[in-house]
């Protein structure tokens, strides 16, 4: 679930969780996606609405536990947000849960060459949601504060649902489709990433190397 409940001061605009089992680097993999998301300039945002970005300051969770042979299990949650661009009402969030697992050590030959890569499984569970006055502007103004819930869903109704949830429903699907072409999984949606892509280090044993 999202890191808070926002109750009628947000809506969500989606879920969806990825699975993969099989071999990939896994710091390769966190580096990819720390790339996608400050392209797309995901950050933390302070009361202010300044944003900040990078890991360290998305991550809020990290635990690490080595079993008996030496495979890891992992778990660490990212919690990012942005302002959409000339607004002041809405901020959109990005919840990332990470769960890896069974994770070892493992070799494979590419060029005549070997690398060390990882095998396991690891699980993403994604949340997108927007929330409503998120300076607090409406809901602690004596006069405004009664408008706060009319204001996003009868007044601003079209320019909540139509544009800014569409918005950041298309965006989340794209970095679904961004991760599903790193693990080379198949994607059927239309939300292709169009950027330059981050190399793939996922070596899925049904996938024939070229």
């Amino acid at each position: 679930m999202p890191v808070y409940s926002l109750g009628d001061r947000g809506i969500e605009a989606a879920r969806f969780r990825i699975k993969f089992k099989d071999i990939f680097n896994i710091k390769e993999f966190y580096r990819a996606l720390h790339e996608w998301l400050m392209e797309y300039e995901w950050g933390s945002v302070d009361a202010e609405g300044n944003v900040e970005g990078g890991a360290d300051v998305w991550e809020t969770n990290y635990i690490e536990r080595v079993f008996p042979g030496g495979s890891k299990e992992m778990y660490w949650w990212w919690r990012m947000q942005k302002i959409p661009e000339g607004n002041s009402y809405y901020k959109y969030h990005l919840d990332i849960n990470f769960h890896p697992l069974g994770i070892s050590t493992t070799e494979v030959m590419r060029d005549g060459k070997k690398f060390k890569v990882n095998k396991g499984e690891v699980e993403l569970k994604v949340y997108a949601y927007i929330e409503f006055d998120y300076k607090g502007e409406w809901s602690n103004h004596i006069f405004l504060r009664y408008f706060n819930k009319l204001f996003p869903n009868r007044i601003f109704r079209k320019d909540l649902y139509e544009d800014h949830k569409l918005e950041l429903y298309r965006e989340a699907y794209t970095f679904q489709a961004y991760v599903k072409k790193w693990f080379k999984l198949k994607s059927f949606l239309p939300y292709e990433e169009i950027t330059p892509f981050y190399p793939s280090r996922a070596y899925p044993k049904w996938k024939k190397e070229s």
